[in-house]
C-alpha cells in the first residue's frame, strides 16, 4: 500500500505532466513556422479552425491530429502506468485526472500567459481513450449540427453537451461501462466547452457568428464565399 506521501505525488504527476502537455500550442507554433502569429489572425483562438480558416485546410488537419494526440497519450499512458503496477489508483481517478488537466493545459497554456483554445479537439482525444462509443456518437452530432449549420461553434457545442448524455445511455444498456468518476468527467467537459463558447453563443443569437464556408473559384478564377 502506497504511503499518503507517494499518493500525493502520485496524483500530483497525473496533474502536471498531462497539463504540460496539453499546454503544448501547436496552433500557434504552426503559425510561426508560417511567419505569423495566429493570436492576431482571424479569430485569434489558437485551435484547428482558426488554423484552418487562416493558414489552409492541411495546416489545420495538422493542428488538430496534434491537439487531438494532447488528449489521448495523457490518458493511455496513465491508464498503462496503472495496469502495470506502476502506479496505484485506488479510487479510480489517474485517467479521468489525467484528461481533464490535458485539456485545462490547451485552455490555459503556461507557455502563452494562460491564454489559449477552446479545448474541443484536446477533450475529443481525451474521451477517444475513454469511451469510443460515446466519442463517436457524438461526433455524429458535431457533423450533422455543422454540415447543416456549418456554424463550427454551434457543433461544437451541442456533439459536447450530447456526450454525457450518449455515455450514460451507453452504461444503461452495457455497452460501454464508463465509471462515476468519467460520467464527471464527461459533464465537467460539456460544461466547460459551453463556457469556452460563451463569445460564439453571443454572436449565434445576434446572428454574427461567421458560418465556415468553402471557398470557389469563379469562371474568371476569383475565389468567392
Amino acid at each position: 500500500m502506497a504511503t499518503p506521501l507517494e499518493m500525493t505525488l502520485c496524483y500530483g504527476s497525473a496533474v502536471v505532466i498531462p497539463y504540460l502537455i496539453g499546454a503544448v500550442p501547436f496552433g500557434f507554433l504552426i503559425g510561426k513556422m508560417k511567419g505569423l502569429d495566429i493570436r492576431t489572425q482571424g479569430s485569434g483562438n489558437i485551435g484547428a479552425t482558426n488554423v484552418t480558416r487562416v493558414i489552409g485546410k492541411n495546416w489545420g488537419r495538422l493542428c488538430f491530429a496534434l491537439d487531438l494526440m494532447k488528449g489521448i497519450l495523457p490518458v493511455l499512458l496513465a491508464a498503462l502506468l496503472v495496469r502495470h503496477g506502476f502506479r496505484e489508483d485506488p479510487y479510480g481517478i489517474l485517467p479521468s485526472l489525467a484528461a481533464l488537466s490535458a485539456v485545462c493545459g490547451h485552455i490555459y497554456p503556461v507557455y502563452l500567459r494562460f491564454h489559449g483554445g477552446k479545448g474541443i479537439s484536446t477533450a475529443a482525444g481525451a474521451i477517444l481513450a475513454l469511451n469510443p462509443p460515446a466519442l463517436l456518437s457524438a461526433g455524429v452530432v458535431w457533423a450533422a449540427v455543422f454540415l447543416l449549420s456549418r456554424y463550427v461553434s454551434l457543433a461544437s457545442i451541442l456533439g459536447a453537451v450530447s456526450l454525457p448524455v450518449f455515455a450514460w445511455i451507453m452504461k444503461l444498456a452495457g455497452v460501454w461501462n464508463s465509471s462515476a468518476t468519467e460520467m464527471v468527467l464527461f459533464c465537467a467537459l460539456a460544461v466547460l466547452a459551453v463556457l469556452r463558447h460563451t463569445s460564439n453563443i453571443k454572436r449565434l443569437l445576434s446572428g454574427t457568428e461567421s458560418r465556415f464556408v468553402k471557398k470557389e473559384k469563379s469562371p474568371e478564377n476569383k475565389e468567392v464565399q
